[in-house]
């Protein structure tokens, strides 16, 4: 089995985000729900996603699809009488729960789901695909080095990421699946406190610049890129003349920079499904370097919201309908 190049190309309200007091609400929501994050799901009563699971036809959709837009999705299709399977399937479930929520494996009992098995066109097992944003792409078949599955897995969770804006989920599991216990609240991030304290006062630059040295340091911080995305569409905002954007926009729908003014816009007066729907239809319409820029305008705005907001699910889902 070699590495597969995965690239997929070609395949909460902010009503008045233009006001800083809100865009300090938005951040103040956010830490809350890293807190919560951070001392397990039992603040929110939300069940822990479980990172392996056993799929059948009947849940396919829920258990499945319906998760792929929040996190890639690896299947692995298997039978009990397979030796190869019995090879490949441990080394799955490991490398799965080492990636901590970044992916999920389903595992698919090709005796039991017959249709499932037809419907992918499996021509032997052990077989493994993946499903992202509601899309299927063959990853490999049969069973294969360690260092070639991460390989391949790598590259997965790259794509999801870098194409869709899908980082996973949080999971209760820890280590061999065992539930992970609440973990006390770290302090705040001086540098952080500094950042949300521009954006509060209003100084949209020195947010922007306070943010992006917080995320220098840790890119991985919900915090910072909530933060960031706030504050330059509360930058990019100042000063535009809406009804001549909206005339521009509505005049000129092939052109890039009109339709992301428009989006921004529709976005800072609430209008969150009509900026999505914007700028997935100005992906659509465009190729190259203009289809880039609106692809990336609407993954920034994903940040606004909030990745889990279930407009942006939806939102995620026609982006990679247009684009495949």
């Amino acid at each position: 089995m070699q590495p597969r190049n995965m690239s997929m190309s070609g395949v909460v309200d902010l009503a008045a985000v233009k006001a800083a007091g809100e865009a300090k609400q938005k951040a103040e929501e956010a830490r809350a729900r890293a807190a919560r994050q951070q001392g397990g799901a039992g603040d929110s009563g939300a069940a822990p996603v479980p990172l392996v699971i056993d799929v059948e036809e009947a849940d396919f959709e829920q258990e499945v699809l319906q998760r792929s837009a929040e996190v890639p999705v690896v299947i692995d299709f298997w039978a009990e009488w397979c030796d190869p399977c019995k090879q490949l399937g441990p080394l799955l479930e490991r490398l799965v729960r080492e990636y901590a929520g970044r992916l999920l494996l389903a595992r698919i009992d090709v005796d039991r789901n017959q249709m499932l098995f037809q419907q992918f066109g499996v021509q032997g097992i052990p077989a493994v695909f993946a499903v992202v944003a509601g899309q299927a792409l063959p990853l490999f078949q049969g069973a294969a080095p360690e260092q070639q599955v991460r390989e391949v897995l790598d590259q997965l969770v790259q794509v999801a990421e870098q194409r869709f804006g899908i980082t996973g989920v949080s999971t209760g599991e820890g280590e061999g699946g065992e539930q992970t216990p609440a973990a006390p609240a770290a302090p705040e991030d001086p540098a952080l406190a500094a950042a949300h304290a521009a954006l509060d006062a209003g100084d949209l630059g020195g947010a922007i610049q306070a943010y992006r040295n917080v995320l220098a340091g840790d890119p991985a911080s919900t915090e910072a890129k909530l933060g960031l995305a706030q504050a330059e569409l509360l930058q990019r905002v100042q000063g535009l003349d809406a009804a001549r954007v909206r005339e521009e926009a509505a005049e000129a729908p092939a052109d890039v920079r009109s339709q992301l003014r428009a989006a921004d816009l529709d976005l800072a007066g609430g209008h969150v499904e009509d900026a999505f729907g914007r700028l997935v239809e100005t992906v659509r319409r465009t190729a190259g370097d203009d289809r880039e820029t609106a692809r990336v305008r609407l993954l920034e705005l994903f940040e606004v919201v909030g990745q889990e907001d279930p407009r942006v699910v939806a939102a995620r889902g026609a982006l990679a309908r247009v684009l495949f």
